[in-house]
């Protein structure tokens, strides 16, 4: 019977990390819920869309701190905490394509030619000069490369996911990396009308394709791309401008063509912005043809619109759908923060029809540096003192190794009880999956400032309950299984003080604020 699992593993999380992760004993069953108990009954019937993964973004500035601060053994135990299947278990990484915000390094693209110039057949493309991860080294190579190099040795089952924030500026309209501006859109660049060899956008198409031969040559199979990164936003630094039906032509009439070429596994997400960019309904901006050329939808969480991609969900349940981007502040208050990750993030949107999350970045030190531009106070999901290399997990990380340690890769996410119409506010909300080997787990989140007790039980199961308290703004994690669990525990940080300086940007806010 489904209800006599012979392992069982909960773990309690508060808001306030006065709890990380810290280990439940099962709570035993009972034939009815106390007095108070809000009940949430998990539904393996109810079988809905494939769990893909969690994790964050290795940006150059990520990269920096893990590979320029920190020594050897402290840039090992914390990738191999982090991504170590038998561990945190983080499955999915995002990373620039090209120079993004926040960075170490001046801005760059793979191809940069003075403005006026065609590099139609990409004769100048390089990820970077010299050995990854030399002293010498330059752009990709310099941090990025070798930083991603360790995680896959440590999990070569690392989803890889690149989203570029511009093209080369000689591709562009504006001759500018910075500031926005559009690709060079029906502009041809040779002898000839080739829509492939010829145009900008044929040119740009190439542009990906040289990016994953290159990657792969490195050992950095890149299992999907987005179009764009932020298309609304004309950004002080690396932007570009689309509007969603430029993507998706785009996307159907060149990127797909060229790489089905010798990367026909290679996945296009468009959007990876705010929901809002998305049109209710999707379907004049992307129509039959190009919706087969896409393989889904990413989206940003930095406001409310997050709502809009139910609709989206049901016009396209083909597609995969990924919360590719959000981050919390050095100073967020722990309601504030939990709303964002564990509520809205880690709960609501998976509800939704969400298959992968990738938070930004995956570190940051301990003043929210290094920049370029504007991400001063900004945290990732850890935090690393740049001058010890030492290490702080934030609320991030916690949120992201309740899905890495408790949910397999392949499982299915399956119908849970719920009392939150959002994600932050009425009461207890939950998400549950299905494991391929039969496992159950789930997440429980408390969206309130004071404890709540929830009341668990197993379409199946009958009347057998088991009750937990879930903590103010805090998550309580349930794993049950015939097989071994994950049990490992979250290492202990490093002592620093944290240093948030000037805000320059206005667009971080919890829900509901």
């Amino acid at each position: 019977m489904v209800h006599l699992f012979e392992n069982q593993y909960w773990t309690v999380t508060s808001g306030d990390l006065s709890c990380r992760r810290d280990p439940l004993d099962p709570p035993e069953p009972v034939d009815r819920p106390s007095q108070g108990a809000v009940p949430l009954v998990i539904d393996p019937t109810d079988r809905r869309q494939a769990w893909l993964g969690a994790g964050a973004a290795v940006t150059d500035a990520a990269a920096s701190l893990i590979w320029g601060v920190q020594d050897q053994d402290q840039r090992h135990d914390l990738l191999d905490d982090m991504f170590n299947p038998s561990r945190a278990g983080f499955s999915m990484i995002r990373i620039p394509l090209g120079s993004c915000e926040p960075s170490s390094q001046p801005y760059y693209t793979y191809d940069d030619i003075p403005y006026g110039g065609h590099d139609r057949g990409l004769e100048h493309f390089s990820l970077g000069e010299g050995e990854p991860g030399a002293p010498d080294a330059t752009r990709d190579l310099k941090y990025i490369v070798p930083v991603v190099q360790e995680i896959l040795s440590i999990n070569p089952g690392v989803k890889v996911l690149a989203s570029p924030w511009t093209a080369p500026a000689w591709m562009k309209n504006t001759g500018r990396l910075c500031q926005g501006g559009h690709l060079r859109f029906g502009e041809w660049t040779g002898n000839g009308y080739d829509p492939i060899e010829d145009s900008f956008e044929g040119a740009y198409a190439r542009y990906f394709e040289r990016y994953i031969d290159e990657m792969a040559d490195l050992g950095i199979p890149i299992w999907g791309v987005t179009v764009q990164n932020e298309p609304s936003n004309a950004a002080p630094w690396p932007a570009m401008m689309w509007t969603l039906d430029q993507q998706a032509d785009f996307a159907h009439r060149f990127l797909r063509p060229v790489l089905d070429r010798r990367h026909p596994q290679v996945r296009i997400f468009i959007n990876d912005d705010s929901a809002r960019c998305i049109p209710d309904p999707i379907g004049p901006a992307v129509d039959g043809g190009r919706a087969a050329s896409i393989d889904g939808v990413a989206i940003h969480t930095y406001d409310d619109s997050y709502r809009r991609i139910a609709p989206v969900v049901r016009a396209h349940p083909e597609w995969a759908y990924g919360m590719t981007e959000r981050r919390c502040l050095l100073d967020e208050e722990p309601e504030d923060a939990s709303h964002i990750m564990s509520g809205v993030i880690g709960n609501w949107l998976v509800r939704q029809g969400v298959g992968f999350i990738t938070l930004w970045n995956l570190a940051l030190d301990e003043r929210g540096l290094p920049n370029q531009i504007g991400a001063d106070g900004r945290r990732g999901v850890v935090t690393i003192d740049h001058e010890s290399g030492r290490v702080r997990r934030n609320l991030e990380y916690f949120m992201l190794r309740a899905f890495g340690q408790d949910v397999e890769p392949g499982s299915l996410v399956i119908g849970s009880g719920n009392h939150t119409p959002d994600g932050w506010s009425g009461s207890l909300g939950s998400v549950a999956f299905l494991a391929p080997d039969g496992a159950i787990s789930a997440h429980i989140y408390n969206p309130t400032g004071h404890p709540l007790k929830a009341a668990v039980t197993v379409n199946g199961w009958g009347p057998r309950w088991q009750e937990a308290v879930v903590p103010a703004w805090g998550t309580v994690t349930m794993h049950c299984s015939h097989r071994e669990i994950n049990r490992s525990q979250v290492p202990a940080d490093g002592d620093f003080e944290l240093k948030p300086i000037g805000r320059r940007l206005t667009d971080d806010r919890a829900p509901g604020r």
